[in-house]
């Protein structure tokens, strides 16, 4: 089943479907066609590929004239998995073939060893043909450490901090990502956050918790307020092997000093509808993008919900779990 990291790397490239060719170009020096518009065209991708197959986005640029110039079979990799040296090239084939237009199948893996991998060419027999997948990994995503960078590029930003997270310059990419993750709607924030932090290992989570602990002890805000609160949320509640179970809350109880006022029940008992209603379309999100399908009566129990603590808490809950029932519950 996919992971919330793997679907939140999809979602960075079906919601910025430009994206990808500009990595292309930047990262990669590919001479990418010149074109006038991307568009995911996922809604087709069952009648292009076999019901076995299933690739993970599928984009195309097409020029001023409207016609189709590349089509780009966007896959994410976070392991090793030798069923894809078969199934690349059946993506390729296929949406070409239908497509009547060059396809390259382009693959993210943050991690070095499955990008290695991911770029090796893939022989279809006896050296007659081959298909080479395109890889964007920590070798060519670069470290990006300044936080005015990181809110200009905050996708590339993200999947440095994925890459480059435990490396030596990891807590300065880290820290620029974060910061620029404060631009983003709060759903977006949480959600890239997640990713960036089930990345990093463990000393590199706590070189991160004691800088926070450090600056906010010193009176120096570390990360922009609404992502200062988002991070002590999270850490207050876990965010331990991917799931919300309660991390240090003692221990950073002197961290929040009123920052946390969104939080507590008591004063949010005014919140006008307008505030309640963006809870909900907050949690529906990352349901959403959890790949977390809810019931007529899991969906109609959500907008009945007035009660801001309840919200708060499902919302947290998202991340992590697998069933509505755990999110609910």
């Amino acid at each position: 089943m996919p992971t919330l990291e793997h679907n939140a790397l999809v979602e960075m490239f079906r919601e910025h479907p430009e994206l990808a060719p500009r990595l292309l170009a930047m990262l990669l020096h590919v001479e990418v066609p010149p074109h006038a518009s991307v568009a995911v065209v996922e809604s087709s991708l069952d009648q292009l590929i076999p019901v076995e197959y299933r690739a993970d986005l599928v984009l195309e640029l097409r020029d001023e004239r409207d016609a189709l110039v590349l089509a780009m079979v966007i896959e994410v990799q976070r392991d090793v998995d030798p069923d894809k040296k078969y199934s690349w090239p059946a993506y390729v084939a296929v949406v070409r073939a239908r497509k009547r237009a060059g396809t390259i199948v382009l693959v993210v893996a943050p991690d070095a060893g499955v990008a290695a991998w991911a770029a090796e060419s893939i022989d279809l027999g006896l050296g007659r043909g081959h298909v080479a997948p395109l890889v964007l990994g920590p070798a060519v995503v670069p470290e990006i450490t300044d936080p005015a960078e990181a809110e200009q590029e905050t996708e590339l930003a993200v999947l440095s901090a994925v890459a480059h997270g435990n490396g030596p310059s990891g807590l300065t990419v880290v820290q620029a990502a974060l910061a620029g993750l404060g631009r983003l709607d709060q759903a977006h924030a949480m959600v890239y956050f997640q990713v960036i932090w089930n990345g990093l290992r463990e000393p590199m989570r706590q070189a991160l918790e004691a800088l926070v602990m450090e600056r906010q002890t010193e009176g120096e805000a570390t990360f922009p307020p609404s992502l200062q609160r988002l991070m002590d949320r999270c850490k207050l509640e876990g965010v331990r092997e991917g799931k919300l179970e309660g991390v240090r809350e003692g221990k950073l109880e002197g961290m929040r000093e009123g920052k946390l006022e969104g939080m507590r029940e008591g004063k949010l008992e005014g919140m006008r509808e307008g505030e309640l209603k963006a809870k909900r379309d907050t949690l529906l999100r990352l349901l959403a993008r959890a790949g977390i399908v809810l019931t007529e009566d899991e969906s109609a129990r959500i907008q009945a919900c007035t009660d801001v603590a309840t919200l708060d808490r499902w919302i947290e809950k998202v991340l992590g779990a697998k069933t509505a029932t755990e999110v609910l519950s």
